[in-house]
């Protein structure tokens, strides 16, 4: 460990002659050191310390340290525009930070979210100094993975960080009204204009914000494909630490951008999963208590992920299982080879037409993916029948923690799972413990009477006292003309172990406001969907051995 000099503030140009400031972090050695490097548009100071340790505790690891404050935010030159300058200035940066005096040359990237998404757009360039990189909840496909999910707006997620953006741009500027006016919004989303989703505060306050761009592309366009680092990336190869969060509403992106690199690269691609939410990395998420175990151990592996590549030591760590998940239940982590993709097991939908009514009418019944010769799968105990529920604009169904909503997590939604809009299929209690880790999604077969409808889809673990614990859900938006049979939804992937005595539980709703813009079922866009037009929709779930409604989990023995 080395003591670290005082922090010194150092600046760059681009190569289009714009000044970019950072602070540099140095052990206090006169030996030469590699160069951590972060970059981020929230104010250089924080240093994404709302997650990671103080860039002083990497420093006194042998690193110089340099968090540099992105075009057009902070105290650097130029205007911010989201992610359309990062390939060049991030080319730029580490070129500069690879020749600081007292570096090895050799430079590693590391943050998360927007400071994931700049070391993407670096390692684009392929600039010979950048060795490895830690992309921690990021956008791969910045349609699928962040803006959209289902094909539906990532309404609170995206509104909520377009006011914060809009806020800091304020206060960059000095204007007080504007900043105490976004401010104020920032704690109590403002969706109470003619078209919810079309801001006036953003429109009047920050009228180049992104919001308005990706509203309005709403299908994945040319606008994404020229955005997102799944464009550029498709022949870059690096050592990649992909960092994510159960509850992490871009948990898509991570595991789109692993499975992706995993299947391509010959350089270490490793993947840390743990049960947190977008921030912070620590052992209480939502409502649950999940251990010591799950406060974040990014820190100290981030530190022998870069003494394995830029300082060239041996850590152990390529000899370690490349996939640690954590596994909620048991509370422990959890190490595989490669990315867990046995079989699914289907969990079939059965009801008696009241599913809507009492979570005692439907059921979800297990069905082997394997059944014995001449063996077939266990019958239905009752006649199934389709449930119908009624979706009302006016009280619609609240989202309730899982990824998309703020605040994120596990919560208790046995009061939500009485409501008569949502329909609810459980087990019954388990005989042994189930263990789920893998990819997750369901087959719906269902219709609506409007022209488009949203549908909702939440796993939960129902304990023995009765209350009710989300673990992943799914959301997805059915365009006019589109209705596929059956619906897919994809659900988060999970790690998780159901005790035995408790059950699980499907829980579908046709909304999760306002994680989603709210479906009018006009077919309309949301980014022209106005209040007055949102109609009650009436969505008909059909189960049974014709019609087959099912979850597919993976079941780890």
């Amino acid at each position: 460990m080395f003591n670290v000099r005082p922090k010194e503030t150092a600046s760059m140009l681009t190569r289009d002659g714009v000044r970019l400031d950072a602070d540099v972090y140095r052990p206090d050695d006169e030996g030469s050191f590699p160069v951590l490097l972060m970059r981020q548009p929230y104010g250089r100071a924080i240093a994404s310390t709302v997650v990671y340790a103080h860039p002083t505790w990497y420093a006194a690891h042998g690193y110089i340290v340099v968090i540099q404050d992105v075009r057009g935010r902070g105290t650097s030159d130029g205007s911010f525009k989201l992610f359309a300058h990062e390939i060049e200035d991030g080319e730029d940066t580490v070129n500069w930070a690879a020749n600081l005096p007292g570096s090895t040359g050799q430079v590693g990237m590391y943050g998360f979210s927007y400071q994931g998404m700049t070391q993407l757009y670096a390692a684009v360039a392929k600039p010979p100094a950048l060795k490895a990189i830690c992309p921690a909840m990021i956008g791969y496909d910045l349609y699928t993975d962040w803006a959209y999910e289902g094909g539906a707006f990532c309404l609170q997620a995206n509104l909520s960080w377009a006011i914060q953006i809009a806020a800091e741009t304020a206060r960059l500027k000095g204007d007080v009204t504007a900043h105490h006016t976004l401010a104020t919004a920032a704690r109590n989303l403002p969706l109470c204009d003619p078209v919810p989703t079309q801001s006036g505060i953003l429109k009047t306050l920050d009228p180049e914000s992104f919001y308005h761009e990706w509203l309005q592309h709403s299908e994945p366009d040319d606008y994404w494909e020229k955005l997102s680092p799944k464009t550029y990336l498709h022949d870059v190869n690096l050592p990649m630490l992909h960092i994510g969060g159960w509850f992490d509403t871009f948990l898509r992106g991570t595991m789109h951008l692993y499975k992706e690199m995993a299947s391509r690269s010959a350089d270490r691609q490793q993947l840390l999963v743990g049960p947190w939410a977008h921030l912070p990395w620590g052992r209480k998420v939502g409502a649950i208590d999940f251990g010591t175990k799950a406060s974040t151990p990014c820190d100290r592996l981030q530190i022998r992920w870069f003494d394995q590549f830029l300082k060239g030591l041996n850590t152990g760590l390529l000899d370690e299982p490349a996939i640690a998940l954590f596994e909620m239940g048991s509370n422990q982590w959890r190490f595989f080879d490669q990315w867990p993709s046995a079989e699914s097991t289907p969990y079939v939908l059965n009801s008696t037409g009241l599913a809507s009514m009492s979570d005692r009418e439907g059921t979800l019944i297990p069905i082997s993916p394997h059944p014995a010769p001449l063996q077939r799968p266990t019958p239905s105990p009752l006649p199934a029948l389709s449930d119908t529920f009624v979706h009302d604009p006016w009280r619609s169904v609240p989202a309730l923690g899982g990824h998309a909503s703020i605040p994120s997590g596990p919560q208790d939604r046995s009061s939500l799972d009485c409501r008569t809009d949502v329909l609810t299929y459980t087990s019954e209690p388990l005989t042994e413990d189930l263990y789920l880790a893998g990819d997750v999604s369901v087959l719906i077969y269902c219709a609506a009477d409007a022209l488009s409808f949203d549908l909702c889809a939440i796993l939960a673990e129902v304990r023995s006292h009765g209350s009710v614990y989300n673990f992943t859900q799914g959301y997805v938006r059915v365009p006019p003309g589109q209705v596929t049979v059956p619906l897919q939804i994809m659900l988060q992937p999970t790690c998780i172990r159901l005790s035995k005595g408790n059950a699980l539980r499907l829980s579908l709703s046709a909304a999760c406001f306002p994680s989603y813009p709210v479906n009018a079922g006009t077919g309309v866009p949301a980014s022209e969907t106005r209040l007055i037009d949102q109609q009650i929709i009436t969505v008909t779930v059909a189960s049974g051995s014709d019609r087959p409604s099912q979850i597919l989990l993976p079941v780890r023995q």
